[in-house]
């Protein structure tokens, strides 16, 4: 079923120790729907500026992505710059132009608001709350935040999250939005809030994801590479083929089998945009390579307990 994504859309500026772009597209929304836009159909909303050109849009329409309601305002688009450290776990960021960004107010035309799944990416809390109300009869909906939020707004974020199915962190910030120790004691925690999600997953970077329910744990490393160049937008890109892959399957139900393919998939993908710098490798990506991935991690994780008695 569609999906529609609110978040921004960006030029990202990034020099790792494989090499540097000094303008590439990026943003949250656009690494999220170029994923999904393998598995259903993705609609996008988010604003860009004067500076954000045909060959930009181009990218998303060449998937198939719906851009009708990208607001076009006055100004220039969201840019970032950054600067990755030598093991790429580590990252400083050298400039941020919120640009037509500040000023963000989601307008969801009647199609957005219809989808039947909805991602709310790293936006103010206040904004995520307004779009999810957007859509009452959403069958899914997962949300990603930032540190910066769970400092300056987290009554504000909390109330976000109470609205949604999934609940989308890295580790720390998990940690962070509990003030528990551990990944597993934070999703816990969140599980029994009084409303709330009743999926959490955990972006763990180079380690994998970790996905935890009110009855199971599950978890995958990291697809493994020789060679990583740039890891922005990775977790945008596993998102969106989490969600993705979720979508793409109204009638199974959500269960171990549904939420494990949906976490291989969404791996598999990740692995690819970390390959190359921004989007330039998923914007090339054929199905037929993310299917294989995936079948590779599945065997690469797969084993059977021996059934040798221990001594005692």
């Amino acid at each position: 079923m569609p999906v529609t994504v609110v978040g921004s859309i960006a030029f990202d500026a990034v020099k790792t120790p494989f090499g540097e772009r000094e303008r590439m597209l990026g943003g949250a929304a656009v690494h999220f729907a170029l994923a999904a836009s393998f598995f259903d159909e993705v609609r996008v909303v988010g604003p860009v500026g004067d500076d954000f050109g045909g060959p930009e849009m181009d990218v998303l329409r060449d998937r198939g992505i719906d851009t009708g309601d990208v607001q076009r305002v006055s100004g220039r688009t969201f840019f970032w710059r950054g600067e990755y450290g030598w093991d790429l776990n580590s990252r400083e960021t050298l400039d941020t132009q919120l640009g037509v960004f500040e000023t963000f107010s989601p307008a969801l035309s009647e199609r957005s608001k219809s989808s039947d799944v909805l991602f709310l990416a790293n936006i103010q809390p206040d904004l995520q709350r307004g779009v999810r109300e957007q859509l009452p009869d959403a069958r899914f909906v997962a949300l990603d935040s930032m540190n910066l939020w769970i400092d300056i707004a987290r009554e504000s974020l909390v109330q976000a999250i109470a609205g949604v199915d999934c609940l989308i962190l890295n580790d720390s910030e998990l940690r962070q939005l509990t003030g528990q120790p551990s990944v597993l004691l934070a999703a816990r925690e969140i599980l029994d809030w009084e409303r709330g999600p009743t999926v959490i997953v955990a972006k763990q970077g180079e380690y994998g994801a970790a996905l935890i329910t009110p009855e199971r744990f599950f978890s995958l490393p990291a697809f493994p590479l020789e060679r990583v160049v740039d890891p922005t937008g990775a977790g945008d890109t596993f998102a969106g083929g989490f969600v993705g892959y979720i979508a793409a399957h109204p009638d199974q139900a959500p269960d171990r089998e549904l939420y494990t393919a949906a976490m291989a998939y969404g791996t598999a993908l990740a692995s690819f945009n970390v390959e190359e710098f921004g989007t330039e490798r998923v914007e090339r990506l054929s199905g037929q390579e993310i299917a294989a991935r995936a079948q590779a991690l599945a065997e690469m994780t797969r084993f059977e307990a021996p059934a040798v008695a221990t001594r005692r």
